[in-house]
């Protein structure tokens, strides 16, 4: 069950690209687990990957193509990670880009593999390399939708979106897909996503654009605390748009442009919190007046990351002492308690470090309830301001993960 959110609708299709999704029997159970994405010639990709030093085969494959090479293919397949697989993991990987270069007439080098699922399981290359020939003659540019469930693993509901902003008169489309729902943190989250737009922008710029908005959206949830091997957020930018190019970082479509690209990846990174992973509650957590971005999201994480704290979340109650708790414990030494207060909603419970003289049971409850909560926390000794986004801890999440591989 998810909290908020609606199945996607109205995608908007991106020239230059085109998908394909179908079933490769990754899965036991027959669903669409295999997921290729062509790119036209001269199209721009940029990526950010987990920094998870144990990653995945076709993280350490797609992070050299796409830094020395003009992708085409993007192949992703869900159901198996790839991960943990040693030099085999890399010969697997390779051998389906290979596979798909022969096919396509493109360079191996020229492909982005891509894996999510299980950890330490060989990758079934003969299913993913037989499944090929019928990707290739399916793809369309308006399968969006279908690339999007593809990709899922315990993901409830798919996660797509499109945006538009307006450069000089003209129109520029984006379109992104995301995956995930457990094993969520930042330096990436077990998370994938995909961006397509139409803008023409140079290789520099979109590298800046990128990390710039992952930084503001997929770097700033956690459901768990858990950073998968298996990360990766690419965008690619065909030119189709045909707008004057975008190469100067401090001009004003880029500006516009960059601030589309967070305000997609922030979507799609708050829906991945949205359906985590048993979540009932979609809680944002805002630190502000800390001293610095590490200083506010330090004790951001601690909070959203304390099981005390979420499983108090998930029951509703407004045990107020666990969120001071976990701030005390979030590393500040000089942290003076008088000056801190605590918000729920707009529900005072602390106040110079203590409880509110205004708050009651009563008022706390009422916040805890509601299916989105915002806790807000002022330190009181300086300007910086950051904000997070987290869920509950429910039976569910725990009953997910114990039977994951069941």
């Amino acid at each position: 069950m998810s909290v908020g959110l609606e199945f996607p609708s109205s995608l908007v299709p991106i020239k230059g690209v085109r998908l394909a999704s179908t079933s490769a029997n990754i899965y036991s159970n027959k669903r669409n687990d295999l997921l290729l994405i062509e790119l036209d010639k001269g199209t721009v990709t940029s990526a950010v990957f987990t920094r998870n030093i144990f990653c995945a085969a076709p993280v350490k494959i797609a992070k050299e193509n796409v830094n020395n090479f003009k992708p085409r293919y993007l192949l992703i397949n869900s159901g198996n990670a790839n991960a943990g697989t040693g030099e085999k993991g890399i010969i697997h990987a390779k051998s389906t880009c290979q596979s798909l270069a022969t096919i396509t007439g493109c360079k191996m080098s020229q492909i982005l593999p891509f894996s999510t699922g299980v950890i330490g399981e060989d990758l079934p290359v003969e299913k993913i390399n037989q499944s090929l020939p019928e990707l290739v003659n399916k793809l369309s540019n308006d399968a969006w939708l279908e690339a999007a469930q593809a990709i899922m693993t315990t993901d409830t509901i798919p996660k797509a979106i499109s945006r538009q902003v307006i450069l000089n008169g003209v129109d520029i489309n984006l379109t992104g897909i995301a995956k995930g729902a457990g094993m969520i943190k930042p330096n990436m989250a077990t998370m994938l996503s995909f961006i397509a737009t139409d803008a023409n922008i140079s290789k520099e710029a979109l590298d800046i654009a990128i990390a710039n908005a992952v930084n503001k959206s997929f770097n700033r949830i956690t459901i768990d605390g858990d950073t998968s091997t298996n990360d990766a957020c690419a965008i690619f930018a065909t030119g189709k748009a045909k707008n004057n190019l975008i190469d100067n970082c401090n001009s004003d479509d880029f500006i516009e442009f960059e601030r589309a690209v967070i305000n997609i990846c922030c979507d799609l990174a708050q829906a991945i919190v949205r359906d985590g992973e048993g979540a009932t509650k979609f809680i944002s957590i805002e630190v502000s007046k800390g001293k610095d971005q590490d200083e506010c999201l330090g004790v951001a994480y601690k909070i959203a990351e304390s099981p005390l704290v979420k499983t108090a979340f998930t029951a509703s109650d407004p045990n107020w002492g666990r969120i001071l708790a976990a701030i005390g414990n979030s590393g500040i030494n000089d942290l003076n308690i008088n000056n801190v207060s605590v918000y729920l909603d707009d529900v005072c419970i602390v106040d110079n470090g203590e409880r509110s003289k205004t708050y009651t049971e009563e008022s706390g409850k009422k916040v805890m309830v509601q299916e989105e909560i915002k806790l807000s926390v002022n330190l009181n000794r300086g300007a910086c301001k950051e904000e997070i986004w987290t869920t509950d801890l429910s039976h569910e999440y725990i009953t997910i993960n114990a039977e994951y591989r069941t």
